[in-house]
């Protein structure tokens, strides 16, 4: 994967259209900022986000099946556990 800064970008646009993939990195703090995609990839992305919303949601309606009743902490928790084996 070829890496590009941002001051690069600034300077030489045309340079992201030679690649499919490039990161993006803030070469002064050396941390990476992104990824820039060519746009034949833009099904392959939205159907990832399409995937991780539907997995969220799924997470969403099996913890609505935990009892809100009566406040449910780490340590109640942990006592109702111990007085299983008490």
């Amino acid at each position: 994967m070829n890496s590009i800064s941002l001051s690069e970008i600034q300077r030489n646009l045309h340079k992201l259209n030679d690649f499919d993939i490039v990161e993006l990195v803030d070469k002064k703090r050396k941390i990476v900022k992104g990824y820039f995609l060519d746009s034949s990839y833009k099904e392959f992305v939205e159907k990832l986000i399409e995937d991780k919303k539907k997995s969220k949601s799924k997470i969403l309606q099996v913890s609505g099946i935990v009892d809100t009743k009566e406040s449910t902490t780490r340590d109640a928790l942990r006592d109702e556990r111990l007085a299983r084996y008490a």
